[in-house]
Protein backbone atom coordinates (compact mmCIF):
# COMPACT_ATOMS: atom_id res chain seq x y z
CA UNK A 1 0.00 0.00 0.00
CA UNK A 2 1.45 3.36 -1.03
CA UNK A 3 1.77 6.27 1.39
CA UNK A 4 -0.99 8.15 -0.46
CA UNK A 5 -3.35 5.15 -0.03
CA UNK A 6 -2.40 4.97 3.66
CA UNK A 7 -3.15 8.67 4.08
CA UNK A 8 -6.53 8.17 2.43
CA UNK A 9 -7.34 5.20 4.67
CA UNK A 10 -6.18 7.12 7.75
CA UNK A 11 -8.44 10.06 6.82
CA UNK A 12 -11.41 7.71 6.47
CA UNK A 13 -10.65 6.07 9.83
CA UNK A 14 -10.06 9.25 11.83
CA UNK A 15 -11.73 12.11 9.99
CA UNK A 16 -8.52 14.13 10.38
CA UNK A 17 -7.20 16.46 7.66
CA UNK A 18 -4.81 15.46 4.86
CA UNK A 19 -1.83 17.34 6.32
CA UNK A 20 -2.21 15.78 9.79
CA UNK A 21 -2.65 12.30 8.31
CA UNK A 22 0.38 12.71 6.03
CA UNK A 23 2.57 13.78 8.96
CA UNK A 24 1.28 10.91 11.13
CA UNK A 25 2.07 8.34 8.40
CA UNK A 26 5.62 9.68 8.11
CA UNK A 27 6.05 9.81 11.90
CA UNK A 28 4.81 6.22 12.29
CA UNK A 29 7.00 4.89 9.50
CA UNK A 30 3.95 3.84 7.53
CA UNK A 31 2.30 1.91 10.40
CA UNK A 32 -1.44 2.71 10.22
CA UNK A 33 -2.29 1.63 13.78
CA UNK A 34 0.55 3.71 15.18
CA UNK A 35 -0.52 6.64 12.99
CA UNK A 36 -4.05 6.43 14.43
CA UNK A 37 -2.53 6.55 17.96
CA UNK A 38 -0.43 9.58 17.01
CA UNK A 39 -3.50 11.41 15.69
CA UNK A 40 -5.50 10.46 18.76
CA UNK A 41 -2.84 11.95 21.04
CA UNK A 42 -2.86 15.12 18.90
CA UNK A 43 -6.64 15.04 18.94
CA UNK A 44 -6.69 14.92 22.71
CA UNK A 45 -4.31 17.88 22.78
CA UNK A 46 -6.54 19.84 20.38
CA UNK A 47 -9.65 18.84 22.26
CA UNK A 48 -8.27 19.90 25.65
CA UNK A 49 -7.58 23.42 24.33
CA UNK A 50 -11.18 23.69 23.22
CA UNK A 51 -12.63 22.62 26.58
CA UNK A 52 -12.22 26.12 28.06
CA UNK A 53 -14.67 27.59 25.54
CA UNK A 54 -18.43 27.91 26.04
CA UNK A 55 -20.74 25.21 24.68
CA UNK A 56 -24.24 26.66 24.90
CA UNK A 57 -25.72 25.23 21.70
CA UNK A 58 -26.47 21.61 20.86
CA UNK A 59 -29.43 19.25 21.03
CA UNK A 60 -31.55 17.30 23.49
CA UNK A 61 -32.38 13.71 22.50
CA UNK A 62 -35.12 11.37 23.72
CA UNK A 63 -34.87 7.57 23.57
CA UNK A 64 -36.88 4.65 24.90
CA UNK A 65 -40.59 3.86 24.99
CA UNK A 66 -43.66 4.77 27.05
CA UNK A 67 -42.45 2.62 29.98
CA UNK A 68 -38.85 3.80 30.15
CA UNK A 69 -37.78 7.08 28.57
CA UNK A 70 -34.47 8.91 28.72
CA UNK A 71 -33.39 12.45 27.87
CA UNK A 72 -29.82 13.53 27.24
CA UNK A 73 -28.39 16.97 26.46
CA UNK A 74 -25.27 17.22 24.29
CA UNK A 75 -23.74 20.68 23.96
CA UNK A 76 -21.54 22.29 21.33
CA UNK A 77 -20.47 25.85 20.59
CA UNK A 78 -22.53 26.70 17.51
CA UNK A 79 -25.91 25.85 16.06
CA UNK A 80 -24.12 24.99 12.80
CA UNK A 81 -22.38 22.04 14.50
CA UNK A 82 -25.65 21.02 16.19
CA UNK A 83 -26.93 20.23 12.68
CA UNK A 84 -23.72 18.51 11.55
CA UNK A 85 -24.26 14.90 10.37
CA UNK A 86 -21.36 13.48 12.44
CA UNK A 87 -22.60 15.27 15.56
CA UNK A 88 -26.19 14.08 15.01
CA UNK A 89 -25.05 10.48 14.39
CA UNK A 90 -23.01 10.54 17.62
CA UNK A 91 -25.88 11.98 19.69
CA UNK A 92 -28.40 9.47 18.32
CA UNK A 93 -26.25 6.48 19.32
CA UNK A 94 -25.33 8.12 22.62
CA UNK A 95 -29.02 8.64 23.41
CA UNK A 96 -29.81 4.94 22.93
CA UNK A 97 -26.88 3.95 25.17
CA UNK A 98 -27.98 6.47 27.78
CA UNK A 99 -31.40 4.81 27.96
CA UNK A 100 -29.78 1.40 28.41
CA UNK A 101 -27.74 2.47 31.45
CA UNK A 102 -30.41 4.71 33.08
CA UNK A 103 -28.58 8.03 32.62
CA UNK A 104 -25.49 7.07 34.63
CA UNK A 105 -23.07 9.54 33.00
CA UNK A 106 -19.87 8.02 34.40
CA UNK A 107 -20.90 4.59 33.16
CA UNK A 108 -21.97 6.12 29.84
CA UNK A 109 -18.52 7.61 29.23
CA UNK A 110 -16.90 4.16 29.54
CA UNK A 111 -19.43 2.17 27.48
CA UNK A 112 -18.40 1.08 23.96
CA UNK A 113 -20.10 2.43 20.86
CA UNK A 114 -20.66 0.61 17.54
CA UNK A 115 -17.08 1.31 16.39
CA UNK A 116 -15.80 -0.54 19.50
CA UNK A 117 -14.37 2.64 21.02
CA UNK A 118 -15.67 4.14 24.26
CA UNK A 119 -18.03 7.12 24.35
CA UNK A 120 -15.20 9.13 25.92
CA UNK A 121 -12.78 8.29 23.09
CA UNK A 122 -15.40 8.97 20.42
CA UNK A 123 -16.16 12.31 22.04
CA UNK A 124 -12.49 13.33 21.93
CA UNK A 125 -12.23 12.22 18.28
CA UNK A 126 -15.37 14.21 17.39
CA UNK A 127 -14.01 17.33 19.10
CA UNK A 128 -10.75 16.99 17.15
CA UNK A 129 -12.60 16.43 13.86
CA UNK A 130 -15.25 19.15 14.19
CA UNK A 131 -13.11 21.70 16.00
CA UNK A 132 -15.55 22.70 18.74
CA UNK A 133 -15.99 21.97 22.41
CA UNK A 134 -18.61 19.20 22.84
CA UNK A 135 -19.90 18.14 26.24
CA UNK A 136 -22.52 15.84 27.72
CA UNK A 137 -24.97 17.95 29.73
CA UNK A 138 -28.07 17.03 31.72
CA UNK A 139 -29.47 13.50 31.59
CA UNK A 140 -32.58 11.88 33.05
CA UNK A 141 -34.30 8.48 32.81
CA UNK A 142 -37.93 8.11 33.89
CA UNK A 143 -39.28 4.63 34.55
CA UNK A 144 -42.14 3.98 37.00
CA UNK A 145 -44.14 0.80 37.53
CA UNK A 146 -47.77 1.14 36.36
CA UNK A 147 -47.00 4.47 34.67
CA UNK A 148 -46.99 5.66 31.09
CA UNK A 149 -44.52 8.25 29.83
CA UNK A 150 -45.56 11.04 27.48
CA UNK A 151 -43.04 13.19 25.63
CA UNK A 152 -42.81 16.43 23.73
CA UNK A 153 -40.04 17.84 21.55
CA UNK A 154 -39.88 21.56 20.79
CA UNK A 155 -37.84 23.05 17.92
CA UNK A 156 -36.97 19.68 16.39
CA UNK A 157 -33.55 19.52 14.73
CA UNK A 158 -33.98 15.99 13.35
CA UNK A 159 -36.01 12.92 14.35
CA UNK A 160 -35.71 12.55 18.16
CA UNK A 161 -33.36 15.55 18.54
CA UNK A 162 -34.60 19.00 19.53
CA UNK A 163 -33.72 22.17 21.44
CA UNK A 164 -36.11 21.35 24.28
CA UNK A 165 -37.51 18.00 25.44
CA UNK A 166 -40.06 16.96 28.07
CA UNK A 167 -40.98 13.59 29.53
CA UNK A 168 -43.83 13.25 32.04
CA UNK A 169 -44.88 10.06 33.80
CA UNK A 170 -48.60 9.50 34.48
CA UNK A 171 -49.95 6.66 36.61
CA UNK A 172 -53.44 5.24 36.02
CA UNK A 173 -55.03 1.92 35.09
CA UNK A 174 -57.25 3.69 32.58
CA UNK A 175 -56.10 3.68 28.97
CA UNK A 176 -58.58 6.10 27.41
CA UNK A 177 -58.14 8.77 24.75
CA UNK A 178 -58.82 11.37 27.43
CA UNK A 179 -55.77 10.21 29.39
CA UNK A 180 -53.58 10.13 26.27
CA UNK A 181 -54.70 13.63 25.29
CA UNK A 182 -54.04 14.91 28.80
CA UNK A 183 -50.57 13.31 28.82
CA UNK A 184 -49.62 14.94 25.53
CA UNK A 185 -51.04 18.32 26.56
CA UNK A 186 -49.33 18.12 29.96
CA UNK A 187 -45.94 17.54 28.33
CA UNK A 188 -46.56 20.62 26.15
CA UNK A 189 -47.64 22.61 29.23
CA UNK A 190 -44.40 21.67 31.02
CA UNK A 191 -42.38 22.78 27.99
CA UNK A 192 -44.10 26.18 27.99
CA UNK A 193 -44.39 26.81 31.76
CA UNK A 194 -41.14 25.30 33.06
CA UNK A 195 -42.31 24.17 36.54
CA UNK A 196 -39.61 23.69 39.16
CA UNK A 197 -41.36 20.80 40.93
CA UNK A 198 -44.59 18.83 41.01
CA UNK A 199 -45.87 20.69 44.08
CA UNK A 200 -44.64 23.65 46.12
CA UNK A 201 -43.33 21.55 49.03
CA UNK A 202 -40.91 19.87 46.59
CA UNK A 203 -39.25 23.05 45.30
CA UNK A 204 -35.59 23.00 46.31
CA UNK A 205 -34.81 24.97 49.47
CA UNK A 206 -31.85 26.69 47.81
CA UNK A 207 -34.16 28.10 45.11
CA UNK A 208 -36.65 29.35 47.70
CA UNK A 209 -33.85 30.87 49.79
CA UNK A 210 -32.50 32.74 46.77
CA UNK A 211 -35.96 34.03 45.86
CA UNK A 212 -36.50 35.14 49.47
CA UNK A 213 -33.22 37.10 49.34
CA UNK A 214 -34.35 38.89 46.18
CA UNK A 215 -37.78 39.71 47.64
CA UNK A 216 -36.24 40.98 50.90
CA UNK A 217 -33.77 43.18 49.00
CA UNK A 218 -36.54 44.54 46.76
CA UNK A 219 -38.75 45.49 49.74
CA UNK A 220 -35.78 46.98 51.58
CA UNK A 221 -35.05 49.26 48.62
CA UNK A 222 -38.72 50.34 48.59
CA UNK A 223 -38.40 51.50 52.22
CA UNK A 224 -41.45 49.59 53.46
CA UNK A 225 -42.07 49.39 57.25
CA UNK A 226 -40.94 46.03 58.69
CA UNK A 227 -44.44 44.71 59.51
CA UNK A 228 -45.83 45.59 56.07
CA UNK A 229 -42.70 44.27 54.35
CA UNK A 230 -43.15 40.93 56.16
CA UNK A 231 -46.75 40.57 54.93
CA UNK A 232 -45.79 41.50 51.36
CA UNK A 233 -42.87 39.08 51.50
CA UNK A 234 -45.14 36.18 52.54
CA UNK A 235 -47.53 37.03 49.70
CA UNK A 236 -44.77 37.22 47.11
CA UNK A 237 -43.24 33.91 48.22
CA UNK A 238 -46.61 32.15 48.14
CA UNK A 239 -47.18 33.46 44.62
CA UNK A 240 -43.71 32.29 43.55
CA UNK A 241 -44.42 28.77 44.86
CA UNK A 242 -47.83 28.68 43.17
CA UNK A 243 -46.45 29.79 39.80
CA UNK A 244 -43.54 27.36 39.87
CA UNK A 245 -45.24 24.18 41.14
CA UNK A 246 -46.80 22.16 38.31
CA UNK A 247 -50.10 21.35 40.07
CA UNK A 248 -50.85 25.00 40.89
CA UNK A 249 -49.71 26.53 37.60
CA UNK A 250 -52.27 28.04 35.24
CA UNK A 251 -53.15 25.44 32.60
CA UNK A 252 -51.62 26.66 29.31
CA UNK A 253 -54.61 25.49 27.25
CA UNK A 254 -57.09 27.24 29.57
CA UNK A 255 -55.28 29.80 31.79
CA UNK A 256 -58.23 30.47 34.12
CA UNK A 257 -57.84 26.93 35.44
CA UNK A 258 -54.97 25.29 37.33
CA UNK A 259 -53.39 21.97 36.36
CA UNK A 260 -54.94 20.43 39.49
CA UNK A 261 -58.38 21.63 38.29
CA UNK A 262 -57.90 19.76 35.01
CA UNK A 263 -57.01 16.63 36.98
CA UNK A 264 -60.24 16.92 38.97
CA UNK A 265 -62.29 17.46 35.81
CA UNK A 266 -60.91 14.25 34.32
CA UNK A 267 -62.50 12.46 37.31
CA UNK A 268 -60.13 9.48 37.16
CA UNK A 269 -59.59 8.44 40.78
CA UNK A 270 -56.26 6.66 40.36
CA UNK A 271 -54.69 9.21 37.98
CA UNK A 272 -51.47 10.73 39.33
CA UNK A 273 -48.62 12.72 37.86
CA UNK A 274 -45.58 10.79 39.13
CA UNK A 275 -42.67 12.89 37.87
CA UNK A 276 -41.38 14.88 34.94
CA UNK A 277 -38.20 16.14 33.33
CA UNK A 278 -37.70 19.21 31.15
CA UNK A 279 -34.33 19.84 29.56
CA UNK A 280 -33.61 22.85 27.38
CA UNK A 281 -30.35 23.61 25.61
CA UNK A 282 -28.31 26.16 27.54
CA UNK A 283 -30.38 26.07 30.76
Amino acid sequence: MSDIEKVKKLREATGAGFKDCNLAIKESGGDLDKAIEILRVKGISKASKKMSRDAKEGVVAISGDENKTSIIEVNCETDFVAKNDDFIKFVKELSELNNQIDSDVEKLKKIKMKNDNSVEDNLVALIAKIGEKITIGQTKTISNVSSTNYQYLHTVVKDNLAKLAVVVSIETKENSEAVKTFGKQLSMHIAASNPLALESSLIEKSILDKEQELVTEELKNMGKPEDIAKKISIGKMNKFKEENALLTQSWVMEPKKKVQDILKELAINDLKIKEFSRIKIGD
